[in-house]
């Protein structure tokens, strides 16, 4: 039988995994998301100021 305190421990490191794995999820999102931005304002920039 497992030892319930073992059982806790790993329950509770398996928590913070999921946690570390959804932190670069999320930075990629928010890196994704700038760089959709970033491809919208570049071609309204070019025609509002010219080309570089």
């Amino acid at each position: 039988m497992l030892d319930p305190e073992l059982w806790e421990r790993i329950t509770a490191r398996r928590a913070e995994l999921d946690e570390l794995e959804e932190q670069p999820a999320e930075q990629l999102a928010e890196v994704r998301a700038e760089r959709d931005e970033l491809a919208v304002a570049e071609p309204v920039l070019e025609r509002t100021t010219g080309p570089r």
